[in-house]
């Protein structure tokens, strides 16, 4: 997956720029892990290129403009959309279907909580897009439960951070990491594609 480092390490070099483009691209379901992008945050504010409070600002934004992309391509397009392309990024007709039970069951409380878990963060969008959940409620929920996750990882990255060596060095280490998870995602999406 070597476009993926190259896309991962490119977008690091931006710094802070870089952390906001990633958290977008990672919630508009491309495989950039926030698990990769929100430590070279930390790691930027370790090193004083920017504060805590701007990183996760920064990363935050990002997150929330990727998250109502996916929010309003679901609200428009709707579900038969989604059953047409959802497949490119995992997401099978069964798993809608018990997504949209979720929502309908659980409403703002099932953007809130999806935020926060691995895997079900990136794409609480959709349901709540088909759902027409109003754009205000979707954002602040998709605040709410986003910002948690967001001040975890990057204080994590702000811990490593203070140890470690230089920048260059990390930001590989990081485009690394993006792209082992990337191609977890990749065959994730392949196994669950030949089990159909």
């Amino acid at each position: 997956m070597h476009w993926v480092l190259a896309i991962t390490d490119r977008v690091l070099t931006w710094g802070l720029v870089g952390v906001g483009v990633g958290m977008f691209l990672e919630s508009a379901y491309l495989p950039l892990p926030s698990e990769v992008i929100l430590p070279f945050a930390g790691y930027l504010v370790a090193h004083g290129r920017a504060t805590f409070v701007e990183a996760v600002v920064v990363a935050l934004v990002g997150s929330l403009f990727g998250g109502w992309a996916g929010y309003e391509l679901a609200r428009y397009g709707g579900r038969p959309l989604l059953e047409r392309w959802g497949r490119y990024v995992g997401l099978r007709p069964h798993e809608l279907d018990r997504a949209e039970r979720w929502f309908r069951r659980h409403g703002d409380g099932a953007v809130l909580l999806g935020r926060l878990l691995p895997g079900v963060r990136t794409y609480i969008s959709l349901p709540a897009g088909v759902a027409a959940m109003p754009r205000g409620r979707f954002l602040l929920f998709s605040a709410l439960g986003a910002l948690p996750w967001t001040v975890l990882f990057t204080y994590v990255g702000w811990i490593v951070g203070q140890s470690s060596g230089t920048l260059s060095h990390l930001s590989h280490l990081f485009a690394a990491a993006a792209g082992v998870a990337a191609v977890g995602w990749l065959v994730y999406l392949w196994r669950h594609r030949r089990a159909r």
